[in-house]
């Protein structure tokens, strides 16, 4: 097959170019972590300082469980026993809304800062040059150049 007379020897060219330029914003992520208790024993009595072989129900104070005392008491004298108590305090819970960039009272925090712009600059000229100039933190610049060249035959 052959290319029509028409289009013998046609010449085609595209130029295209792009800039981008980014600039991060401010960001916080936290991860609020909870209240954890837990007790077990063998042989064991136990006492919350006024009741025999009870365990505290606590109280629960801004969102922060506070399990009360447990005293461990041996079941008989001299008998094997065995005992243990674990408690991870939780976060507070926060009065007011945190602003953005800043970091609350939270046990899992990821904060960045906002990005500085300062001398971030993109520039395409008519020849397709392109000119990037770094910024300050948290930037980014990109440039693209396509040329593309057809000959049809």
């Amino acid at each position: 097959m052959t290319a029509s007379s028409a289009n013998a020897g046609a010449l085609t060219h595209k130029i295209s170019s792009s800039v981008q330029l980014t600039v991060d914003a401010a960001a916080t992520n936290v991860t609020r972590l909870g209240s954890t208790f837990s007790i077990s024993g063998n042989n064991i009595g136990t006492t919350d300082g006024t009741t025999t072989d009870a365990v505290s129900a606590g109280t629960i104070t801004s969102g922060i469980y506070s399990p009360g005392t447990i005293t461990a008491v041996q079941g008989t004298a001299e008998d094997a026993f065995s005992f243990s108590q674990s408690y991870t305090q939780a976060d507070a819970i926060p009065a007011a809304a945190v602003t953005v960039g800043d970091v609350a009272n939270f046990g899992n925090i990821t904060s960045t800062t906002a990005g500085t712009a300062g001398s971030l600059a993109g520039t395409l000229a008519t020849t397709g040059a392109i000119t990037l100039t770094a910024g300050g933190a948290g930037t980014n610049a990109t440039g693209q150049f396509v040329s593309e060249l057809s000959i049809l035959h």
